[in-house]
């Protein structure tokens, strides 16, 4: 190891035997008795600390092996409770590896107890406010009942009213916005034992047309997931029609839910 650094993917409490696919990549899993840390041997050209930097502002390099980082971690999970590492996070050697699990023992202990049989979901929900509007004369009464009142008004009076009529459509819409995050909330929250939300991302992050109005990660008991799956199915044709759309994607490493903490 002499020379290079030590990239490292996530600890387990188990030891994890890599195919032999991610063994001609380099991964091994490396400790001893209570946690094994799954890792690679990786070039300071590449790793160090100032060149880690320069690669950071290199999108492509980061997609690359961003992705490697999630397919490898993910792999591991297919057989073992993990506590995943964030991308990039690197250690001088074994050494100070050693030291960093000796000194937070009690929280890799911890975390790796409350990952255990779990999985953790994402949950995003996008509106198309284009046909949530077309839509809005169907849901909502305050629009309905105005609608009526115009057609029976004088020409004067229906002007006015017209132009009350567009302040009410986005009133309506935001209220139906709001009120269809909190009820698919309400109906994916009981499947999952902790449930974080996140921040919305804006278009030029998700790159859709339409608006992310919410951004939930759960943590699901495995013999949950599908309780989970088919209410996301659930509220998906319940909504689709007025123009929202509901994306679950997992299983995820456990980012969201891991907390270490020094003893």
């Amino acid at each position: 190891m002499e020379g290079n650094l030590i990239y490292i993917y996530c600890i387990t409490d188990t030891p994890y035997r890599p195919s032999d696919a991610l063994k001609s990549e380099g991964v091994e899993c490396v400790g001893s008795e209570d946690f094994f840390a799954v890792v690679k041997l990786v070039s300071p050209a590449d790793f160090s600390e100032e060149n880690l930097k320069k690669n950071f502002s290199d999108l492509n390099w980061i997609e690359i092996h961003a992705r490697d980082h999630i397919r490898i971690i993910s792999e591991v999970m297919e057989s073992n409770s993990v506590i995943p590492f964030k991308f990039g996070t690197i250690f001088n050697s074994e050494e100070s590896l050693g030291n960093f699990i000796q000194d937070y023992s009690a929280s890799l202990a911890d975390n790796l107890k409350n990952t255990k049989d779990k999985e953790e979901w994402a949950v995003k929900v996008y509106c198309d406010r284009g046909t949530l509007n077309l839509q809005i004369g169907e849901i909502s009464e305050e629009v309905r009942n105005l609608e009526t009142e115009i057609s029976k008004s004088m020409p004067g009076k229906a002007f006015l009213l017209k132009r009350k009529r567009v302040e009410l459509i986005d009133l309506e819409v935001e209220k139906v916005i709001r009120n269809c995050g909190q009820n698919v909330f309400e109906e994916l929250v009981v499947f999952s034992e902790f449930t974080k939300i996140n921040n919305i991302l804006p278009k030029e992050v998700t790159e859709r047309a339409d608006d992310m109005i919410l951004n939930i990660s759960c943590f699901v008991r495995k013999d949950r997931v599908e309780e989970l799956k088919n209410a996301v199915g659930i509220s998906r044709q319940k909504y689709q029609h007025v123009g929202f759309k509901i994306d679950a994607t997992g299983p995820w490493p456990p980012f969201s839910f891991i907390s270490i903490k020094e003893k």
